[in-house]
Parts: C-alpha cells; sequence; structure tokens
C-alpha cells in the first residue's frame, strides 16, 4: 500500500498485460503526440522561447507526470495560457537586467535559464502542496475568477498571433499596453501585409476548422501541418519573404542544474505561485471532468506531487512551466487511453522526433503555428459561462466581469488581472457574508418554524423570541449579530427568552465565541435567558474548550427547536396548548377511526 502510494503507477502498470488495454494505450499516445508535437512548438513562441523548446516541455514532464499523478487520462505539458504567462511574467524581469542594448542570443542566454528557475519554483510549490495536503488553497482562485481570466487570456493570446497570420511586425516591446500601442500598431500596419503568408495562415484554418467539422476523428493540427510544410517546401515560401521555423536542433535536452539567484526568486516568488495555481485549477478541472466519464477517482493532492514533480524535473531539462491540457487530455480520452502508459508512449515519440525527425520541421511556416495556437485558444472563449455566473450569483458575476476586464486592461502582464479578481471575489465574499439573513421566527400553520417577515400573521409569543441566524460567526459579522439580537430584544420588550436557532451556524471563531460570551451574560442580567438548539458538534466543541458551555450553561443546549420550545414553556409552568403557548408544537391530530 504504501509502495503504491509512492509509485501511483504500480496501481496501473499490470494492467499492461492485458493485450486490450495495451493496444488502446499504444494508439492513443500516438494520437496525442500526433496533436502535441506541433501544438508545442507553437506553444514555446507564446513563452519566449524558440520552438524546440516546446518538444522539450512535451518530453520529461510528460512522462513524470503520467507516472506519479493520479489521473489516468490528463495530458501534461505546454498549455497556451501557462506559455503565455511564463513569457509575460519573465520579461519584465530579464530586460532590465540586459540594460538598453542586447542581442537575441544575449536575450536567450539568460531568458531560457530563467524560464527553467520559474518552473523549479512552480513545481516545489505544488509539489508542497500536495505532500503537506493543502490542495483546498486552489480555492482561493474561485472558478467566476478563472472563468473571467481565461476568457481575457484566451483572447489575449489570440490577439497576439494577429500580426503573425498577415505577416506584419507587432510595434512596442514587451513592456508597452498591449491594445493601445501593440494592438493597434498591428491595425496601422496591415497595409503591408505579406499576401503569401496571408494565404498559409488561412489555410491552415480551412483546413484544421474543415475537418473539424467534416472528419473530426482525423488529426487536423498534424494535417494542418504537413499540408502547409509541404507547400511552403514547394513554392520555396522562405524566398518570398515568409518566416519558417527553419533549423531545430536535433538531440535530446540536455541536464542542466537551474541558477539560482536571489534577486530573480524576490521577483518571480508570487508569479511561480500564481503560474502553478492556475495551471493546477486548468489541469484537475480536466481530470475531473475524466474520472467522471470513466469512473476513476482522483485525488487532488497527488495529482498536485505529480504536477510538481513534473515541473521539477523539467526544470532540469531545459522545459518551461507545463500544465494539464484540455484540448490533448480531450484527445487522449477519445482516443481510448486506459492508463498513464499512454502519456509514455506520447513521451517517445517526441524523443524519436527530437533525435531523427527535426529537419522536416525546417519549412514549418510561422503562420500555420500561429493558427494552431489561434484555433487552440479558440475553444477557451466562453462568454456564456460568464453570463451563466452572473445569472446564479451578481456578486460572482461581477468578480468574473472585474477580472476579465482587468486582464485585458493590464496585458500583457496577465498576473495583475487574476489578483485584482482574486482580492475582488474574496472581499465580495466576505461582504455577502457580513450580514448573513437573520429571521425572528413564528409557528406556522404545518408545525414549522417560519419567518414572520415572509409569512404574515403567524403566531408569535411575546415572552420569547425565537431567532435563526443563517451564516457562521466570525470576526467579518460578529457586531452585525449582536446588534441583531439586542434590536430583536429591544422589539420584544416583555420576552423573558432568546431562541437561537444555530442550525446554519457552520463554525465560530475566536471573535463570535467573545461575543456570545459578552450577549449571553448581558442578556442574564437583564433577566433574559440566552437557549441555543442545533449547534454543530464543531460549534459545542469550541464552547466547551473556551468555558463558554459553562456559561450558557447545559440546560440551555438542545438539539432542536422543538425541544427548546418545550422546556421554555415548561419553565414558565405552561403546559397547555393553543394560544397560551402560540411557539410550542402541536401534537398531530390522530386519525378518524374508519
Amino acid at each position: 500500500m504504501i509502495l503504491k502510494k509512492l509509485f501511483p503507477f504500480l496501481n496501473w502498470i499490470h494492467e499492461l498485460k492485458d493485450p486490450q488495454v495495451l493496444r488502446a494505450d499504444l494508439i492513443a499516445g500516438l494520437t496525442v503526440a500526433l496533436v502535441l508535437i506541433p501544438q508545442s512548438m507553437a506553444y514555446a513562441t507564446l513563452a519566449g522561447l524558440p520552438e524546440v523548446y516546446g518538444l522539450y516541455i512535451a518530453f520529461v514532464p510528460v512522462f513524470v507526470a503520467a507516472l506519479w499523478g493520479s489521473s489516468r487520462q490528463l495530458g501534461t505539458g505546454p498549455v497556451a495560457v501557462v506559455s503565455t504567462m511564463t513569457a509575460t511574467m519573465l520579461t519584465p524581469v530579464v530586460i532590465p537586467m540586459l540594460g538598453d542594448d542586447f542581442t537575441q542570443d544575449e536575450l536567450l542566454a539568460l531568458y531560457i535559464p530563467t524560464a527553467m528557475f520559474l518552473t523549479l519554483l512552480v513545481g516545489l510549490f505544488q509539489f508542497s502542496l500536495g505532500l503537506f495536503r493543502l490542495g483546498a488553497i486552489v480555492n482561493f482562485l474561485s472558478h467566476p475568477v478563472i472563468v473571467g481570466f481565461t476568457n481575457a487570456a484566451a483572447l489575449f493570446i489570440g490577439l497576439t498571433q494577429i500580426s503573425k497570420i498577415f505577416g506584419v511586425e507587432m510595434p512596442g516591446g514587451a513592456s508597452d499596453h498591449f491594445l493601445t500601442v501593440r494592438i493597434l500598431g498591428v491595425i496601422q500596419n496591415l497595409h503591408e501585409t505579406h499576401f503569401e503568408t496571408l494565404m498559409m495562415g488561412l489555410s491552415a484554418f480551412a483546413i484544421m476548422f474543415g475537418l473539424k467539422y467534416f472528419a473530426p476523428k482525423v488529426p487536423a493540427v498534424l494535417v494542418a501541418v504537413v499540408v502547409t510544410t509541404v507547400v511552403s517546401y514547394s513554392i520555396g515560401f522562405e524566398q518570398m519573404g515568409g518566416k519558417v521555423v527553419g533549423s531545430i536542433p536535433e538531440g535530446l535536452p540536455g541536464f542542466s542544474m537551474p541558477a539560482f539567484n536571489l534577486e530573480v526568486f524576490s521577483h518571480l516568488f508570487i508569479s511561480a505561485i500564481i503560474i502553478a495555481m492556475v495551471g493546477f485549477m486548468e489541469a484537475i478541472s480536466i481530470a475531473k471532468a475524466m474520472a467522471a466519464k470513466s469512473k476513476d477517482r482522483i485525488d487532488p493532492n497527488q495529482e498536485l506531487i505529480g504536477q510538481g514533480l513534473a515541473n521539477i524535473a523539467g526544470s532540469f531539462f531545459q522545459a518551461y512551466p507545463a500544465s494539464g491540457s484540455f484540448s490533448r487530455s480531450a484527445v487522449n480520452f477519445n482516443a481510448g487511453a486506459k492508463t498513464g502508459f499512454s502519456s509514455v508512449v506520447t513521451a517517445i515519440i517526441v524523443v524519436i522526433t527530437l533525435l531523427f525527425l527535426t529537419p522536416l520541421l525546417y519549412h514549418l511556416p510561422k503562420a500555420t503555428l500561429a493558427a494552431v495556437v489561434i484555433v487552440a485558444v479558440f475553444g477557451l472563449i466562453n462568454f456564456k459561462s460568464v453570463k451563466h455566473i452572473w445569472v446564479a450569483n451578481k456578486h460572482d458575476g461581477i468578480a468574473a466581469m472585474v477580472t476579465f476586464i482587468a486582464t485585458i486592461g493590464f496585458a500583457p502582464k496577465l498576473d495583475h488581472g487574476i489578483l485584482i479578481g482574486a482580492v475582488l471575489a474574496i472581499t465580495l465574499y466576505l461582504y455577502r457574508t457580513m450580514q448573513p439573513r437573520v429571521a425572528i421566527l413564528g409557528r406556522y400553520k404545518d408545525g414549522t418554524l417560519r419567518d414572520i417577515e415572509i409569512n404574515k400573521d403567524i403566531p408569535t409569543d411575546e415572552r420569547i423570541i425565537a431567532v435563526r441566524f443563517d451564516g457562521s460567526l466570525y470576526f467579518a459579522n460578529v457586531s452585525y449579530f449582536e446588534d441583531v439580537m439586542l434590536k430583536a430584544v429591544a422589539t420584544y420588550p416583555n420576552a423573558k427568552y432568546l431562541l437561537v436557532v444555530g442550525d446554519a451556524i457552520n463554525q465560530i471563531d475566536a471573535s463570535g465565541e467573545e461575543v456570545l460570551h459578552h450577549l449571553v451574560e448581558r442578556l442574564h442580567d437583564h433577566g433574559i435567558t440566552v437557549v441555543f438548539s442545533g449547534l454543530k458538534r464543531q460549534i459545542l466543541q469550541v464552547m466547551r474548550s473556551t468555558g463558554l458551555f459553562d456559561v450558557i450553561g447545559e440546560n440551555n443546549i438542545f438539539a432542536n427547536e422543538d425541544f427548546a420550545l418545550d422546556e421554555i414553556y415548561r419553565r414558565m409552568e405552561l403546559d397547555a396548548s393553543g394560544d397560551v403557548c402560540p411557539l410550542k408544537r402541536q401534537p398531530e391530530p390522530k386519525p378518524e377511526p374508519v
């Protein structure tokens, strides 16, 4: 059992003895590789790296995540959003270190080891969260924030590729404002469109969209890459001024230690945390979706360990941060993958490509890679989900829209947008919980206690105030809790008992405990006894450990409101029914004999 915990692949490796499982994984691994190879090269350009680094990240991280993750079908490797975040977070750190005058080679000489260091930080953070079983921390990035960010990031990524489709320059540098400088500059330069490049890009689009609708089982990305590469070679596209991938170094990535730099660490620490959380949110979302279909069990903490180890190992082999891919995971699942061995097969095919097949990619047009990126991120744009969030909860809708606007507005500094969204979502949550719903209760005709504001003219008792508090008691709302309780007492000056119906109180912190302590004592001094019903086990534990249980008195704490009211009326020496005890639950009438 311990060995399977340390080496999760032991849970499925024996299944490969079944020829059908082995065959399914071989086919799925090959199918994913045919998508991954061109896609990874395209994503490397998003990360600000040469295309070959996309193949590097498609090797070691894919292999390690398959063996140590908990999902059998999750396709790890380069993804569009994380690739873009890598570039937007590395560029402001690397450029100032080079000064005003530097060559492309000098830039890459510093940029590449810094990217590897970022990968190591991302991996260490993810691995630590998984090791200490703190996967729940990713919930600080709420679903509405992720939806707003993903839509904005996908739109941003798509727009960055437009210049490559038209074959024009994107003016400005990485630090310039994205919309007002860079995109506006592209629009102004459209009169310089390179016709052959535009035709190559449009052809790639036509192939991918056409195959998607008319032959969805055919690997559209691979076909687009092969066709446009053959055409590029045949017509001498490079000699016409078209941009191609060019020479790609053959061989596997060399082993090298990520260079630790304290100054760089201080700049990249927050960036690494954001990338780690966003990347894992993407990975675990698709892993859970596939697990629901395959009836497998997903362990988020083990998945964090797997993703963390993948990035840690990748950082020693010139990889930038990896994550789980929606598109490739779907391809893997639909191709019939049964175990993580399918991803091992994918990694092996990438190795073969690096060793023997890179010369075949020389004439691949960069416009084709741009089209591959745009098609991939097109599927991430989903404005319907933002509308759905708005309908479900206006505060969540605001968080999603503000995150979207902030991410686009601060582009290329995408981390600013997600930080603003996360802070806003937490703030709005605190605001909602600062004034939870409070109901003064009366006895409804069906025997239940209900809110007298909603159900008019239902019986109450001026001697007993029954109040339901629909929220946890913590520092942000304890003052509100105290105010509404005192207001209720002021509204019923003849009351001798205050019954707090606590079924909805799930947590209580030190502030909540102290306010309850003072409230009980204060009302007791004014001749009012505070009684509680329906308190959960965790609330009672806090009360016992702090001494509040003794202050309230065990005889004033009841399992439910009916027991509490029965005892209150008994203490008042009222054991009658009807108008004399309006809050007392009346017994069900006995059925008439037939």
